[in-house]
């Protein structure tokens, strides 16, 4: 616990020792707020009081950080052998604030600070968690997929506290406003526009189903998740993980907030979406299919204009696909949305290091889809200057 100009800051067992009421407060309409946090079994938290109540709460979490995470393909590989040979180099003691299990950094602000009374609460719980890594033998601090709304008031503040910018991954969003299907359509190209509706053809053979509860379909919808990421070429370690029994407490814990898109081929569930609902978005939370079936049926593009569908349909103007799996998502007309990780070694030397490697270490850096796009943007002919 510390003590700072009137604010108490400190260390809680999870979210659940937050007020939910003063959480929704700084979080409005948040779907990964309170509720989802809960569901996910969060057991740290930080939070800073004054004599009013909550000013400052905060997710976190701990983690052996491999120095290899953001490396894929060949380096990826060379980065687990020098992990088996060289443990203790190669895996940092890390505090983490945010979560694996959410795509941006959530802080619940009380409403109506003052810039100046924000920047003392952060003092304050940037305070505490220095003493907290300390504590615990944490070796780094980090700040995890920090993004809009909260970047431009954080950014200068840890900045100021020498915490290094290390590029995240970015987060694709589709921009619906004013759009039906067919206007959606209309802003592909005309090659993806064709694409699309080729593979759309064989969605009679699939049965759509949206539900909240799946109870009866929990353990085979764990599966699918489990067989999408062995599929993936790409590798994230513990934060591509889930708590077991993760789309069960979801589902109980967030009624309203929810929805599961199911895909069934016959008798046999296909895919699943899990879709995150607030007021003008719709989440794509996360997908998941069976193989070699999903790829006969081509249910990602299905599972694609259901979901968009769904949210014009819902009146949703803003259909949110995460992060990863970038190539189609762009073709598909989303934009990204970037997201920064904040790092800081508590071992002076090694903080500098971190500072000169921070752009070999960005996440965004080794995706493979990212990379590609930039190498096609750099070979791009440049148009020359109007005089």
């Amino acid at each position: 616990m510390a003590e700072q100009g009137g604010l108490q800051a400190r260390i809680v067992p999870g979210i659940v020792a937050l007020p939910a009421d003063g959480w929704a407060a700084g979080q409005p309409g948040e779907a990964e707020g309170w509720d989802y946090y809960r569901a996910c079994g969060n057991d740290l938290a930080a939070a800073v009081f004054d004599e009013q109540g909550l000013v400052l709460g905060l997710p976190l979490f701990r983690m052996e950080y491999r120095l290899d995470t953001p490396f894929q393909g060949r380096l990826a590989t060379v980065g687990r052998l020098l992990d088996r040979c060289f443990p203790r180099l190669m895996r940092w003691g890390m505090l983490g604030v945010g979560s694996p299990l959410a795509e941006r950094c959530h802080l619940s602000v009380r409403p109506g600070l003052t810039p100046e009374e924000r920047a003392r609460a952060v003092e304050a719980m940037l305070a505490l968690l220095e003493e907290e890594a300390a504590r615990s033998g944490a070796l780094l601090i980090v700040f995890k997929d920090v993004s809009a709304p909260e970047a431009p008031w954080l950014t200068p503040l840890l900045a100021a506290r020498r915490f290094t910018a290390v590029a995240g991954l970015p987060v694709a969003q589709l921009d619906l406003a004013g759009l039906d299907e067919a206007g959606y359509l209309a802003t592909l190209s005309v090659a993806t526009r064709k694409d699309l509706r080729r593979k759309l053809k064989g969605r009679a053979a699939v049965r759509v189903e949206h539900r909240q509860r799946i109870d009866d379909v929990a353990d085979r919808i764990e599966t699918l998740y489990d067989s999408t990421r062995t599929n993936s070429q790409l590798r994230y370690g513990e934060f591509e993980e889930l708590p077991k029994g993760y789309f069960r407490a979801v589902a109980e814990a967030m009624p309203g907030q929810v929805e599961f898109v199911l895909y069934w081929v016959g008798e046999r569930l296909a895919a699943f979406n899990l879709l995150f609902l607030q007021r003008n978005r719709v989440i794509d939370k996360f997908l998941g299919m069976a193989y070699p079936l999903a790829r006969d049926h081509n249910l990602y593009a299905v599972s694609w204009m259901e979901n968009v569908r769904w949210a014009i349909g819902t009146g949703r103007t803003t259909l949110q696909t995460g992060q990863t799996a970038y190539a189609a998502k762009l073709r598909f007309g989303s934009a990204l949305v970037p997201s920064t990780n904040y790092v800081r070694c508590r071992n002076r030397l090694l903080d500098r290091l971190i500072r000169l490697a921070a752009p070999w270490l960005a996440f965004d850096r080794w995706d493979p889809d990212l990379r590609l796009r930039r190498e096609r943007a750099a070979d791009r002919p440049q148009r020359p200057q109007s005089p």
